[in-house]
């Protein structure tokens, strides 16, 4: 009997079957968090989510501020320019207004506070977002976490940037037709004039001033945009 033979063919054999398994285990656990009409927002089984009811089409102007309710916010008045989310990792903070506009779009945005995530953390958020359509990253000074994930009307914040709950968010809600207001929208930035993503408007951390929009949308003013 061909000894050799057969044990390279059970060899080859088990391989097969571990490859297949393995592949079968990272469909089903993908399978868990995409989106299905039986199933319109998986998210709310990532543990911490945190939901809102947000109105859409609510634009402010760019020398209006929001006095937003959460810190970083993730709905409500917003610039009528969103902000590019191609897969754009910012290097320094960006006017939240019109992060917010790119949320009304299906994107989803990856913050962190520069003082407690840096290097391999900042890499390792960068991974998830450079590339990915849909997508964007900036730093936000003063997070009470050191990392916030936001999609329109949804929220998680953890603390390591390994948290296998980025990934189950961003499968979740990155372009989830049934969860945000905008669906097909672009995430593309409009050019010069709008909104640069070589030179985005600035953070600004102070508080909102007295007459800052509400979230309401008390105080909006049409503008134009998507």
């Amino acid at each position: 009997m061909p000894w050799l033979l057969l044990g390279a063919i059970t060899v080859v054999v088990l391989l097969a079957v571990g490859v297949i398994g393995f592949a079968l285990m990272r469909e089903g656990e993908v399978s868990a968090w995409r989106p299905s009409d039986s199933n319109r927002d998986p998210s709310l089984a990532i543990p911490g989510i945190v939901t809102g009811q947000y109105a859409g089409q609510q634009h402010v102007t760019a020398q209006q501020r929001v006095a937003y309710d959460r810190s970083p916010p993730f709905g409500g008045p917003h610039d009528a320019y969103w902000a590019a989310c191609t897969g754009v990792v910012y290097p320094t903070p960006v006017r939240t207004e019109n992060m917010v506009h790119s949320l009304e779009h299906g994107a989803v945005w990856i913050a962190y506070d520069p003082a407690r995530v840096q290097g391999p953390g900042v890499q390792a958020l960068a991974g998830r977002v450079q590339g990915q359509d849909y997508t964007m990253m900036s730093p936000y000074p003063g997070l009470d976490q050191p990392i916030a994930l936001q999609s329109w009307g949804h929220e998680l914040k953890v603390s390591d940037p390994n948290d296998p709950r980025i990934d189950q968010f961003i499968q979740s809600l990155r372009q989830n037709q049934y969860q945000y207001p905008e669906v097909g929208a672009s995430c593309d930035a409009l050019g010069p004039g709008y909104f640069d993503p070589d030179n985005p408007p600035p953070f600004d951390p102070s508080p909102p001033p007295p007459d800052a929009v509400t979230m309401d949308g008390r105080g909006a003013a049409a503008g134009n945009g998507g």
